[in-house]
């Protein structure tokens, strides 16, 4: 993926310039409300801003909460799932009373591709974020392992000059304060360059989420390569 445009692949990429914003977060409610009621705020405020989502599809826990609530707000055209084929049986599932069902009524939660991998996946997350206008990025909501692996993997590729978007963490009720103190951590044992400290950063509220999206700077360490798709 080149690092200043966006290629069209699938018909994902939007067609207009508003900001999107790629959402990673748990296909679990989490054992708190808090964490509930922040992809609730996070859908409002990113409504505020006019902003697009585009998220990993899934119709359940934190992913579900934040398309459901946008698609609520602005209308189906606003959110955008990407989903592997195999996941569908554990991140879909539009009638809870059904275990087994996996459709998705576009009218609730938006429009939903299905694809074949992970890869293909997180490729056209990205591409739809690049293919944005000012204002858009990266945000990790509480979650997982896949969520982390989401979230290291846009932080690694900003370093490397892959993309150039913001990446926010949502800090909701201290849950990424691990990860911070880890940043801070790897910098005083020379594993990250001071200067690419500031790669991630940390909100913690919904507006100061879009505030960050909106204000972020690139950190100066950034090792700006050249990419090109093969």
């Amino acid at each position: 993926m080149a690092s200043n445009e966006a290629t069209a692949s699938n018909g994902v990429v939007p067609a207009d310039k508003r900001p999107v914003v790629c959402v990673f977060c748990g296909a679990s409610t989490g054992t708190s409300s808090v964490h509930m009621s922040a992809a609730r705020a996070l859908a409002h405020a990113l409504h505020r801003a006019n902003t697009r989502l585009v998220y990993g599809g899934g119709t359940v826990g934190l992913m579900g909460e934040v398309a459901r609530t946008l698609v609520s707000l602005a209308g189906p055209d606003s959110v955008h799932g990407i989903i592997p084929a195999a996941l569908t049986r554990l991140e879909q599932n539009h009638d809870p009373t059904d275990p087994t069902g996996h459709s998705i009524d576009a009218t609730i939660y938006g429009r939903t591709t299905v694809v074949k991998d992970m890869h293909t996946r997180k490729k056209l997350m990205a591409q739809e974020v690049i293919a944005g206008g000012p204002g858009g990025g990266f945000v990790a909501l509480p979650g997982g392992y896949g969520t982390f692996e989401e979230l290291m993997e846009v932080t690694t590729w900003n370093q490397l000059g892959i993309h150039s978007m913001p990446v926010i963490v949502f800090n909701v009720d201290g849950y990424w304060g691990g990860l911070i103190e880890w940043v801070k951590n790897a910098v005083t044992n020379g594993f990250i360059a001071p200067t690419n400290a500031g790669i991630l950063v940390e909100a913690l509220s919904a507006e100061e989420v879009v505030t960050c999206l909106n204000e972020y700077q690139n950190a100066p360490g950034r090792f700006n390569l050249t990419w090109e798709e093969g």
